[in-house]
């Protein structure tokens, strides 16, 4: 009915057909970013899923090969464990938590070697009181006895406490018997080099450990029953002689396809006869100070031989036998070597062996005069007199 209205129609029909052209190549071509955004990331999330679960599959194969070896009984992984359960130890700031462990199979016997804090992790002050006077902070100091007392407990406490969490979480009784080592790192006020006295060694077994309530102890006199080794006076440093060298835990021994590393002319213990490792352990001991006699020698390759530690006070008789053993050395071979003691007069009992020992015999030697050298201990002590030497157990067929 109006004049133009239709050609008006028709031009606004044809600018809005524009538009929508224009707007919807706008978003085809959006469209199709979008989707090839999409497509790359999904193929970036399928990488990253793939890449993952090869990351997943390969740690759990890790964890099933661990675990597996764990079970076996592998000295490796025995030591992994355990080095993972103190790791995860929470203690207070200014804690060092360093340590070593090692493990000999042969006796089952873990070795730890743990950092102690220094008594200076005791504070001094024992209470901070404002005095409104003269508006200022007075500190109370902490008695030297006070001190003292802490920090003894302390040196029980973490003592107690690592052969409590190796022991729980040690579930496979890989290890049933545990020696525990603990020094600080210090200097010596005569020289001005630094050292590290051991102030503690306490080894038991898993039988006598479970036995005890934690809850309801006496630290020190806990320590006491497992037959430890205590300084007197800690916070002066004063050393006590470990119970088991961590070298000595070392068990060091060779399997057939190592031979070539390093030991190739070094002798094997084991080819020895037993009247040439009778010598050997005779001569060794004298090396070492000992005024010593062979006496005799039994037909499994034992030793007796008697030796005498000239020193005063300390010195006197000493009774050494040696077993050339691939098998763990029972508890009846250290009841011998005592009842020898006894009949000799002797002071001491040494007894050597090749392999290692039970955790009975631990038991029975325990605050008695008697200390067992086992395989790596013996390959030690032949090394710092100068001596390489192997110990390769025949294959068994």
């Amino acid at each position: 009915m109006l004049p133009g209205a239709q050609k008006r129609r028709i031009k606004a029909l044809a600018n809005a057909q524009a538009s929508f052209d224009q707007a919807d190549a706008e978003w085809q071509r959006q469209e199709a970013q979008r989707v090839a955004r999409y497509e790359a990331e999904q193929r970036e999330h399928s990488l990253k899923v793939a890449a993952f679960e090869a990351k997943k599959a390969a740690r759990d194969a890790e964890v099933y090969a661990f675990k597996s070896e764990y079970d076996a009984g592998d000295p490796t992984a025995i030591v992994s464990y355990c080095t993972m359960v103190l790791e995860r130890s929470r203690y207070p700031e200014g804690f060092p938590q360093k340590f070593s462990v090692a493990f000999t199979q042969a006796s089952k016997q873990l070795v730890v070697e743990y950092e102690l804090p220094s008594i200076d992790i005791v504070p001094k002050v024992l209470e901070f009181k404002y005095n409104r006077t003269q508006d200022n902070i007075v500190e109370k100091p902490r008695k030297p006895a006070e001190i003292r007392s802490t920090y003894q407990d302390i040196i029980a406490s973490v003592a107690l406490r690592t052969l409590h969490e190796l022991f729980e979480a040690e579930h496979r009784s890989h290890a049933e018997v545990i020696c525990f080592n603990g020094y600080i790192h210090t200097v010596d006020p005569a020289t001005g080099r630094d050292i590290q006295p051991h102030l503690i060694s306490v080894r038991t077994t898993r039988e006598k450990f479970q036995e005890i309530d934690l809850s309801r102890v006496d630290k020190k006199a806990c320590l006491k029953n497992l037959g430890a080794q205590v300084s007197r006076s800690p916070e002066e440093a004063q050393p006590v002689k470990p119970i088991m060298e961590f070298k000595m835990a070392d068990a060091r021994f060779v399997d057939q396809s190592d031979l070539i590393s390093g030991l190739a002319n070094a002798p094997n213990l084991m080819d020895l006869n037993p009247f040439e490792f009778e010598n050997l352990v005779a001569n060794l001991f004298g090396q070492m100070g000992l005024e010593s006699k062979l006496t005799r020698s039994s037909k499994d390759g034992g030793v007796d031989c008697v030796a005498f530690d000239n020193r005063p006070v300390l010195g006197g008789k000493v009774v050494i036998q040696a077993k050339r053993y691939r098998h763990t050395v029972g508890v009846s071979a250290v009841r011998d070597l005592f009842g020898t003691m006894l009949n000799e007069g002797a002071n001491k009992g040494i007894l050597v062996a090749t392999s290692g020992y039970g955790p009975d015999a631990f038991n029975f030697a325990k605050d008695k005069p008697i200390e067992l050298i086992d395989g790596g201990g013996l390959l030690y002590l032949l090394q710092e007199i100068g001596m390489q030497a192997r110990i390769v157990f025949p294959e068994v067929n």
